[in-house]
Parts: structure tokens; C-alpha cells; sequence
């Protein structure tokens, strides 16, 4: 994995500074501390972590955090002014930045942390200052109105910052806007280590621990962090509260399993990702044929430990089953590990076909496996595995997915199913309506909040694309090069292209040879007046693949809204 990849992000910086404290601090130092931390303790850092902040770290009478929403990070520095607002308490400045950002350890650097750290003198006390591609991303999404504070010049950057204030006291204030809640108890489930011996075994540990993970998706009251993401510390010695801190989640489970003949075990440990302390543990011994019954206890388990109440639907919903045939189970493990292994190739996807055709021969009624099955003929149909026309693969996935739905209404990847086949003939609205009922199963999947925003660009329905992308990002950060491609096109869409700049500008990190991501980079700088960049970006792209063409893409894409491919 390089280097870019493990260690940069795009993220919203909030840098806060307190009003006046070398004054308090002469008059008298004790009181001034005192009243510092009371200030953290009782309105700072529970507003931060209302709004799923990150204090990075405290300086002095300053403090740097970090979200990964920016308007997580609005709302927040919106809260703390407006509670503070008419009392004698402390006061603060507070500067808040979208930018790329540089990891190291706990700590955090680059462009983004520094024009934050710019803007916070640049507010007024008890006021808000916010840079010209933070005010882009919010604008109609909070119910707040910044003025316009035109172009600055700020120290050790090298362009001019376009800024925007807001103050609680002035004219600028449209409604209070009320703290978001929390999203609740956040969790990663790290792949469980194989302890059988044999290292065929592996696919099977790592069903296992993705079998928890979606079931624990299922659970509204929690935040689980995908496969995906959780999965690259695997084979690796970690520091679990670093994995917390770099996904973003208060828990982290570990876990091991092993296989012997038709015996299996499982154990299991929830740690407390911000000390490290164990909350729970236990070891599960069963039968071959009862490890769903494993799975289940392992999973209510932990809803317990972290206090998160069950409704009647998703303890069900936890318990079903989807087959009770052992070695369809098997065969479907095999299955998804390949579907969902870095590298996909024409072997992989025919070893992984002949496992989920396995599955289905065993439990034709396996809902599951022929979603799955189904969602994943789209890689066949994308990079001509099989070697097939287009239109048999499209008609096979939707022969699955129909299979799929009639076996289990229900089933979050049966839905899922019919929501890609529909979506790829041009049945928008079959897509909506079965990706929505897909999402209502499994609120934390990574595949349906991609879909969903995919479907709700095509719609043009901006400010929703949005959302799901910050949300897909937040729960899957290793999809982020499929999702901030579609992020970058709905803000472009908006009309806020300084963000969908930044935004495609951090997807060619990610993804260097992107030829679409380029594509639509040049369009952007087009739009902003940056020619000589723009062309400097399309020359790159020619040399990358020289035969690009913007209007076919444009047309896949299936905007149902005239207006949306003309803009680009």
C-alpha cells in the first residue's frame, strides 16, 4: 500500500483559541487555568464529541480537532458560540478548513491544519471564520448565514484565502441551530486471527468476523467501520488505539478462531479503543453445523457490553439464518473472501463463481449467496471476465437477483441485487426503491450508501449524494477512491467547485493514473477560471489514456436532469 494512502486524508479542521487569556493569566494565573479546563470539561469537548470530533491535541489555550464531516465540524463550532453566547464564561475564536492532511501518530499536518490555524485570529471574539471551500460544502445544509470577508492574505501560505464569517451577536445569525446527536457507539472488527493451523483455513476466520460485522450493521444504534477498512490491519502488530483513532471508532474487537474437524471456536475481546482497557471477553465452542449460533452469541455479546438496546426487528434480523446447510455456508465463504480480496483478476473472479454457484447448487434458497452472486456479475460486466456480451451478463445478474429476492424479501444483498441490475439497465426508480429497503437493513453497508448516491446523482439530488459519500467515507474509508469520485461530481454539480477541486485533486492521490477523476479536475479549474491548470490536468490525462472522452462517461452516468451534464 503506498505511502499517500495510509498516511493522508481529507478532513475538517476546527482551530480554537481563547479570547484574551494572556490577560486572564496575568491577573491571576490559578483562576485562569481553573477556568480553562473547566470550560473543556463542561461545554468544550462534550460539544466535540456530540458532533463526532476528534480533539487531536491542546495547546495551551488553544485546541486543534479534527472531523470527518465538515459540516460535523460547522455544526460544532456553531454549538460552542451560541451556548457561550451572552454569558461571562470564556470566549474563543474559531477557524475551520476542509483541506488534505498529513498523519503522523496522534498528531496531524499540511495545508489544511495551517489555513485553520490562519483563519481562527481572523474571527471575531465569540465569532466564527471559515474558508471559502468550508462555506461551498455547508451552503444549504446548515441553517446559519456567514458574510462574505473577501480574499486575505495569510501567513506562510502562498495564495490568497477567500474568507467567511459569522458572529452570534450580529445580523448574520438565522436560527439557533441545534447540536447533532451522537452517532453512538462506534466499533471496528478487526479480521480474526487463524489459530487452526492450516492457513486454507483463513477464508474461513475471516467469515467469521465479517459475518459479526454484518450483523452488527444491522444495529441502528451502532457504528460499524466496513470489512473493508478494518481488514487491511490484518497480519499486522497493532496499537488498538491507534486503529481507533485512524477509523475514527471508540471500540475496537479482536478475535481468534479455530477449526478442527466439525469443532470450532471462537474467541473474542472488546477493547476500549481510547485506553486500551478490556470491556469483554469470552470463548465460544461449537459445532461445525451451529456457527451461526457462535456468530449470534458473539454479536448480542457485544450490543450488550456497549449498552446499545435491540428492537424486536433487529434481534430477528441478527438471528436469521441464511442457510442451515453447513457447506453452502462454507462454499459462500469462500465465495465472498475472493469477491472481496485487493487485485480482483479473471482467476480470482472464476474461482470465486464456481465457489457462489457451489453455494447455490447446495441451498438454491440461500438468499445471500445469490445476491451476492449477482452484485458481483457487475465486475464480469465492467472487465469482461467471462468473456460474454454485456447484455447476457446484465441479463444473468438480474436472473440472481430476482432469485434472490423470491428466496428472502428481506435479505440486505438480495435487495442490493435488483438495486445494481436495475441501475445499470436504467430502472432508476426499481433501484431507489430496492437500494432504500437494502439500506434499511444494513444502515452501515458500504455498498448500498455508494449506490444510494450514485442513484440520488442521477436525480440530481446533490445534497443527498453528499451525504451518503461523507457517510460511505466515514464507515469505509478504503472505498474513499470510489467515493470521492462521486463526492467531487455532486459538488461539482452544486456549482461549488473550489470543493469538487480539492475534492478530485484528493481522489488522484489515492488513485494516481485516474483518467475520469483528471477529467473532471479540468472541468472544475475550467469553471473557477484556472485555465493554464486545467490544461496542465487534461495534458496529464492524455498522456494516461489518450482516446479519453468526457461524453460517454456522461452518459453512463444517466443524469436524468438536462441541466447536469451541460454544466460539464
Amino acid at each position: 500500500m503506498e505511502p499517500a494512502h495510509q498516511n493522508r486524508r481529507l478532513a475538517a479542521i476546527l482551530f480554537a483559541d481563547v479570547v484574551g487569556y494572556s490577560r486572564m493569566m496575568a491577573a491571576d494565573e490559578a483562576a485562569a487555568l481553573d477556568a480553562l479546563n473547566q470550560h473543556r470539561a463542561d461545554e468544550f469537548d462534550p460539544v466535540v464529541i456530540a458532533h463526532n470530533g476528534r480533539v487531536v491535541k491542546l495547546m495551551g489555550d488553544g485546541a486543534l480537532v479534527e472531523f470527518a464531516s465538515v459540516v460535523d465540524a460547522v455544526h460544532c463550532a456553531l454549538a460552542i458560540q451560541i451556548a457561550a453566547a451572552g454569558t461571562a464564561g470564556i470566549k474563543l475564536r474559531i477557524g475551520v478548513n476542509l483541506g488534505d492532511i498529513i498523519l503522523q501518530g496522534d498528531d496531524i499536518y499540511g495545508d489544511g491544519v495551517n489555513i485553520a490555524a490562519r483563519l481562527e485570529p481572523l474571527a471575531e471574539p465569540g465569532g466564527i471564520c471559515v474558508s471559502s471551500v468550508v462555506h461551498e460544502s455547508i451552503r444549504g445544509r446548515i441553517e446559519a448565514v456567514f458574510a462574505d470577508g473577501g480574499l486575505v492574505e495569510v501567513k506562510n501560505i502562498d495564495r490568497p484565502v477567500r474568507i467567511w464569517r459569522w458572529h452570534s451577536g450580529g445580523a448574520t445569525v438565522a436560527a439557533p441551530v441545534p447540536a447533532r446527536g451522537s452517532e453512538g457507539p462506534s466499533l471496528a472488527v478487526l479480521a480474526f486471527a487463524n489459530m487452526s493451523g492450516d492457513p486454507e483455513q483463513e477464508y474461513f476466520a475471516d467469515g467469521i468476523a465479517e459475518d459479526i460485522i454484518t450483523d452488527l450493521s444491522k444495529v441502528s444504534g451502532l457504528t460499524v467501520i466496513a470489512r473493508n477498512s478494518s481488514f487491511v490491519y490484518k497480519g499486522r502488530a497493532v496499537d488498538l488505539r491507534a486503529v481507533g483513532r485512524e477509523l475514527g471508532v471508540g471500540h475496537v474487537l479482536e478475535g481468534s478462531v479455530r477449526r478442527a474437524g466439525q469443532r470450532v471456536r471462537v474467541t473474542a475481546q472488546l477493547i476500549d479503543a481510547a485506553t486500551g482497557a478490556h470491556l469483554w471477553a469470552d470463548r465460544y465452542d461449537g459445532d461445525l453445523a451451529d456457527v451461526f449460533g457462535v456468530q449470534d452469541a458473539v454479536t448480542l455479546q457485544i450490543v450488550a457490553a456497549l449498552k446499545v438496546r435491540l428492537s424486536p426487528v433487529e434481534r430477528a434480523a441478527i438471528a436469521r439464518a441464511g442457510t442451515a446447510n453447513p457447506q453452502a455456508h462454507d462454499a459462500f465463504l469462500r465465495m465472498r473472501t475472493l469477491h472481496f480480496s485487493p487485485g480482483m483478476n479473471k482467476e480470482m473472479w472464476t474461482r470465486a463463481s464456481e465457489h457462489g454457484l457451489r453455494a447455490i447448487e447446495l441451498d438454491p434458497g440461500y438468499a445471500e449467496a445469490l445476491g451476492h452472486m449477482s452484485v458481483f456479475q457487475w465486475l464480469d460486466w465492467f472487465n469482461g471476465f467471462s468473456g460474454d456480451a454485456p447484455d447476457v451478463i446484465a441479463a444473468r445478474a438480474n436472473a440472481l437477483a430476482v432469485q434472490a429476492i423470491a428466496a428472502d424479501p428481506e435479505d440486505t444483498f438480495a435487495n442490493l441485487g435488483v438495486g445494481v441490475a436495475a441501475r445499470w439497465v436504467g430502472d432508476l426508480d426499481v433501484a431507489v426503491q430496492a437500494v432504500a429497503k437494502a439500506l434499511a437493513h444494513s444502515p452501515d453497508a458500504g455498498l448500498p450508501l455508494l449506490l444510494s448516491a450514485d442513484l440520488a446523482l442521477c436525480f440530481g439530488r446533490h445534497a443527498e449524494a453528499t451525504a451518503f459519500m461523507e457517510r460511505a467515507i466515514r464507515l469505509d474509508p478504503e472505498l474513499s477512491h470510489y467515493a470521492l469520485q462521486w463526492l467531487g461530481q455532486a459538488r461539482f454539480l452544486q456549482g461549488h467547485f473550489e470543493t469538487a477541486a480539492l475534492t478530485f485533486r484528493e481522489r488522484i492521490l489515492l488513485v494516481r493514473d485516474t483518467d475520469l477523476g483528471r477529467g473532471w479536475l479540468a472541468a472544475a479549474l475550467g469553471q473557477l477560471g484556472e485555465v493554464a491548470e486545467a490544461r496542465s490536468v487534461w495534458a496529464d490525462l492524455m498522456s494516461i489514456k489518450p482516446d479519453f472522452r468526457m461524453a460517454p462517461r456522461l452518459i453512463r452516468f444517466r443524469y436524468q436532469r438536462p441541466e447536469d451534464p451541460a454544466l460539464v
